[in-house]
């Protein structure tokens, strides 16, 4: 399976809290932190709502 690589680069401090759960939801919590998930649909749409806070990493 297809793998993808996310890291956290803006901070959900005033950002909703739907998009704060989001970041829960990811693995991603602290600043920069790296975390790897298989690629799915319902991993892209996560990404989709907070595209502003993360990044893809190659």
């Amino acid at each position: 399976m297809a793998t993808i690589k996310l890291k956290q680069t803006g901070s959900p401090i005033r950002r909703p809290a739907s998009q704060r759960l989001i970041l829960i939801g990811l693995g991603l919590n602290k600043m920069h932190r790296v975390v790897e998930h298989t690629d799915t649909p319902e991993i892209r749409g996560m990404i989709q709502k907070v595209r502003h806070m993360v990044e893809i990493v190659d």
